[in-house]
């Protein structure tokens, strides 16, 4: 799990951020990203991609990361962002503002998946990147429980559509729900399952 930020520091970077998103696939609610920087020394077994991890599991790294982490950053896109721009470009903003929020500026970027964003930083993308390298496994997480905590509290205030459980992913209860009451003002409207109705 270390050996993409092994590599980059023999290339002479030191503080390597990786970066993940989550949320590309709900109904609802925004599309959240972390980026984290780890100290070298960082030893915490567990860590692996959010979505191997159980909820119980995912709450308990949360504070371990945030606390033996050299900076976390944290950056979203609202679901009237991606409606706009499309989720893709969508997730690709939320991981550059989550990497413009953190408190010590990164000299690296390792970013899950195909594409890089857009920064001037040196980078470089990672296919399944949350599976490979300890970083980006962390900022996983990192979004994950952001996300999800995020769709607790737009459960309180949209209650029909039981956000708490699903998190806005596409499940047969939650599209039920639509159908029965229509979307509510943080569904994305243009998504399948969401535009139709």
């Amino acid at each position: 799990m270390w050996t993409f930020e092994t590599e980059a520091g023999n290339n002479g970077y030191r503080t390597i951020a990786g970066i993940d998103e989550a949320g590309r696939g709900p109904l609802a609610g925004p599309v959240v990203s972390a980026a984290v920087i780890l100290p070298e020394n960082f030893e915490c077994s567990g860590i692996t991609d959010s979505k191997k991890l159980s909820e119980k599991k995912r709450e308990a790294l949360f504070p371990v990361i945030r606390e033996n982490a050299l900076a976390v950053g944290v950056g979203m896109a609202d679901h009237e962002e991606i409606d706009r721009i499309n989720i893709l470009r969508a997730s690709l903003l939320s991981m550059k503002r989550a990497v413009d929020d953190m408190a010590l500026s990164p000299d690296y970027l390792l970013v899950d998946g195909k594409f890089t964003i857009e920064s001037p930083l040196p980078q470089e993308a990672i296919i399944k990147g949350d599976s490979r390298s300890i970083s980006i496994a962390a900022a996983s997480i990192i979004a994950k429980v952001t996300r999800d905590r995020i769709m607790a509290e737009l459960s309180v205030k949209y209650p029909r559509y039981d956000f708490h459980r699903h998190k806005g992913y596409p499940t047969k209860a939650h599209k039920e729900a639509i159908l029965i009451h229509g979307p509510c003002p943080v569904h994305r409207k243009s998504f399948r399952g969401v535009r139709q109705v």
